[in-house]
């Protein structure tokens, strides 16, 4: 009876990995590679079979659950239909909920009817055993044998908790970077509040209703469901033919982390030995995001879906961001045995926010890579939104939806490679073919301002727009030849200062500089900081492309 108690209660199972003979396939491989076959089948077998019960309950509960969705997000229109044709009367009232009460009953009766179909099923019954013992046990053992099972992650138990790393206490929880308040007196900071009260109410309503929604599409309901059958896929390919590990990361905000780790410390090629932390995109998850790059680069990658993605939990505002972020880089470190040094981020859009802020929290990290990534959310907050909700748009960002990629970066000492699109359609302000309207251009001229602020005066921020109007690598040289620029000249002033003033941004190389100097280090800080990819926003960047950023 308890077992099924269990089959009803229990998760959906997707997919089941049975590892098959390890020497047929590296024989038929081989076999392959002497006759130009086609390429082989994977070492893995899945498969699932529920009994016909089980599927067909299954498309009901599925169905349900996607009207729900719908009803939910369109309830306050339906609320102010019903109210409209008077149907929000006590007497119509109840018996709405007597027909919700109904069919409740009836979608349990369905639930109870798919367990059945479940205990009758041999492999999902092992397969609940094996999850069974997991929570109960937790040993390495239970946990290997239960990732060969794809199932509904909430029931996945946790491997990884962010308090588990007791030797980084002052790493966690960091803050985000904040505006200073202004200081009043008491009485007028009072009427001051009580003033901005009804603004605050619009601006956390818009924030947590649409707002997040359409920041982070990718957290919708009905856009998971409709991608499903793809992440499954993506998620069977890095098993299957990646070894991935799957892992569920526990934050300190209670969200549950969704992951997925490959392991190349084992091959012959040296960046093996790299690690690199991929964030996704607001519609990205790591089954058929940007993870893909460097692992065809031959690097280790570990890959996780934002609060709300898949099978991570909660949503994904700011601070739930960072807080995931943080026990990812905590993981990563304590659990993986990767050095901060051996870790380079790599981020794609609004990716940047997550991976600047783990630059700036865990300054040892190897390299920070940002592709097609922006400084600062308001200006393109504002290019979507109407004119007249300028003043709303501006302060419902700054207060709940807070992406400073600029700022987070500029608290960064190492080494940084920004990839421009040049046909971006997204973080441009105008139109695509407006290089100049890209807000990768800003990010690299906070970070080149910060970092040289005697170079980047007001001539060498001149030369750096110039450099950046350039669209195609022949408008690139042609700036470049046009100021003369010294590579050797430029790599040995900056070599000198480093060697008698020290490492330590910012810099105050070229306080004592001509104005032409100025221009040549300006245009060679520039081009060793931002690398042009002719492509749109979701083209996925090629391995061939995925450079580690220049360190001097």
């Amino acid at each position: 009876m308890a077992k099924l108690l269990s089959c009803v209660l229990g998760p959906r199972l997707y997919r089941v990995y049975r590892e098959r003979d390890p020497i047929r396939p590296r024989r038929l491989r081989a076999e392959a590679e002497d006759t130009s076959q086609a390429p082989l089948e994977p070492s893995w077998e899945s498969y699932y079979q529920p009994r016909t019960l089980e599927k067909h309950a299954d498309s009901i509960l599925a169905l349900a659950s996607v009207l729900w969705s719908i009803s939910y997000y369109s309830s306050p229109l339906a609320v102010f239909y019903l109210y409209r044709k008077g149907y929000l009367t006590m007497s119509k009232v109840v018996a709405i909920s007597h027909y919700a009460g109904t069919m409740l009953l009836l979608l349990a009766g369905i639930a109870c009817l798919r367990g059945i179909g479940r205990w009758t099923n041999p492999q999902y019954i092992q397969f609940i055993t094996i999850l069974e013992d997991a929570h109960r046990y937790g040993t390495p053992e239970h946990k290997k044998k239960l990732a060969s099972y794809n199932f509904d992650f909430r029931s996945w138990p946790v491997d990884f908790r962010w308090d588990e790393a007791t030797s980084r206490s002052d790493s966690r929880n960091v803050p985000l970077l904040r505006s200073e308040p202004k200081h009043r007196s008491a009485v007028n900071g009072f009427l001051h509040a009580l003033k901005k009260l009804p603004c605050q109410i619009a601006s956390f309503i818009v924030a947590h209703t649409f707002g997040r929604r359409m920041l982070y599409p990718g957290s919708v309901y009905l856009l998971q469901k409709a991608l499903m059958p793809m992440l499954l896929q993506g998620q069977a390919r890095l098993v299957e033919e990646c070894n991935g590990k799957r892992a569920k990361l526990a934050a300190c905000d209670g969200n549950e982390i969704d992951t997925m780790f490959m392991d190349r410390r084992e091959t012959s090629e040296p960046q093996g030995r790299k690690l690199v932390i991929c964030c996704e995109g607001n519609a990205g998850f790591y089954e058929v995001g940007c993870l893909s790059t460097p692992l065809d680069a031959g690097f280790s990658v570990l890959g996780w879906n934002h609060p709300g993605f898949a099978g991570s939990t909660g949503v994904p505002l700011p601070q739930n961001e960072a807080n995931a972020m943080d026990v990812v880089m905590q993981y990563a470190i304590h659990r993986l045995g990767f050095f901060p040094e051996d870790i380079i981020l790599y981020a794609w859009s609004i990716g940047g926010f997550t991976a600047t802020w783990a630059a700036m929290s865990y300054p040892d990290v190897s390299a920070l890579i940002l592709d097609a990534s922006f400084d600062d959310l308001v200006p393109l907050a504002l290019k979507v939104m109407p004119e007249s909700w300028r003043g709303l748009v501006t302060r419902t960002v700054r207060q709940h939806l807070n992406l400073n990629n600029g700022e987070q970066l500029c608290r960064y000492q190492g080494p940084v490679l920004l990839v421009r699109r040049t046909k971006d359609e997204i973080i441009t302000t105008t139109v695509p073919e407006d290089i100049m309207s890209n807000r990768g251009n800003d990010l690299l001229l906070k970070l080149l301002q910060h970092r040289y602020p005697k170079v980047m005066a007001e001539e060498g921020i001149r030369v750096v727009r110039e450099w950046l109007e350039a669209s195609t690598p022949m408008e690139e040289a042609s700036v470049y030849s046009r100021y003369e620029v010294e590579d050797d000249w430029c790599l040995s002033v900056l070599k000198s200062y480093k060697a008698e003033d020290g490492e330590d941004f910012p810099w105050s190389v070229g306080d004592d500089m001509t104005s032409e100097g100025r221009r040549q280090l300006a245009l060679f800080l520039a081009r060793k900081h931002l690398q042009n990819f002719e492509a749109t926003h979701c083209t996925p960047l090629p391995p061939q492309e995925f450079h580690l950023p220049w360190s001097l």
